[in-house]
């Protein structure tokens, strides 16, 4: 049973539940031990997302969650809306645009071309989810009808190794500058200023390109980027924040940043670090923070306040 009082949730496990996870657990890497009701306060207008553990350690759902998470990692997980929680947009079934499949190297792109001749071109990041889940080339579409952004390409760019590729990877920079850029540009022709949109590692590795090649990724979208991490580490909660060290350092970084977080993450205190980082040196950046989890809930309710920071601000959108 779950009771939603103003900020506070109570929720009463089931009997055959011993711990309790959830976005402010971390899930299993925090789990809490059950002792009776698990009592949260949470920021206001939160979204939840949790579950249970049972005697061995397995995940399991609570039978009388008020509703079903469309969590694609955790299908037990349940869901809690308080008073004043956002859901994400819903859009029409069918783009005005065209998706295109485009081979680059070895792999195989999709690519989206707006009605309208793209102004800018956008690379996305675990494109395979933005596309399905995340629906980045609807809310584009709904921005652009608007007025809000100017009409996008979108590139939607999957990893074969996801955790390797989006650690500081050679081999994904190489195959992003000298395949995907030129297979695009060749195919499709000129689209405007090239940006890099990631969630997550995703995240990490648009900020990570964004600096290396600030001449050709101008402008960075990053939701919930793991921001713990260094070449050659493989620890996302502990490693040492590398690549925000290197924005300190650097001579010049992209030109607009778009940062975003969940206030029930664990990657909250590094992303906020990064954003004052960004604030101390005057650098061109939005910075959101959305009362949720890492979550494809909070990534699509932030998602086209985020195309709007990257293209709506400076950009002509008539």
């Amino acid at each position: 049973m779950v009771e939603v009082l103003g900020r506070r949730v109570v929720i009463t496990p089931p009997e055959a539940a011993a711990g309790f996870i959830a976005d402010v657990t971390d899930w299993t890497h925090d789990p809490w031990p059950l002792y009776g009701p698990v009592e949260i306060e949470l920021p206001r207008g939160a979204y939840l997302e949790y579950a249970f553990l049972d005697a061995s350690g397995r995940p399991m759902a609570d039978p009388e969650a008020p509703e079903r998470a469309e969590n694609p990692w955790r299908p037990y997980a349940g869901a809690v809306w308080t008073p004043g929680a956002v859901r994400p947009p819903r859009y029409r079934d069918s783009l005005m645009g065209q998706v295109h499949r485009l081979g680059a190297g070895s792999r195989r792109l999709a690519v989206y071309e707006p009605p309208a001749g793209p102004a800018a071109s956008l690379l996305v990041f675990d494109g395979v989810a933005y596309h399905r889940i995340g629906k980045i080339a609807l809310a584009a579409e709904t921005l652009w009808r608007a007025g809000v952004v100017v009409p996008l390409r979108i590139v939607f760019s999957e990893p074969e190794n996801r955790d390797r590729e989006y650690r500081f990877d050679a081999g994904l920079e190489r195959h992003v500058l000298d395949e995907v850029l030129p297979a695009v540009t060749g195919e499709f022709g000129d689209g405007g200023e090239w940006a890099l949109w990631g969630a997550s590692l995703g995240g990490l590795a648009a900020l990570w390109l964004g600096l290396g090649h600030p001449d050709v990724f101008g402008r960075i979208g990053a939701q919930s980027p793991a921001l713990r991490a260094l070449p050659g580490g493989s620890d996302a909660r502990r490693d040492p924040e590398w690549l925000t060290e290197r924005y300190a350092a650097a001579e010049q970084r992209p030109a607009r940043i778009a940062l975003q977080v969940g206030r029930l993450e664990w990657l909250l205190a590094p992303v906020r670090r990064f954003a004052a980082l960004l604030a101390e040196s005057a650098a061109v950046h939005e910075y959101r923070e959305y009362p949720g989890g890492h979550n494809w809930v909070t990534w699509r309710v932030g998602l086209e306040a985020g195309l709007a920071d990257l293209f709506g601000a400076d950009l002509d959108v008539r």
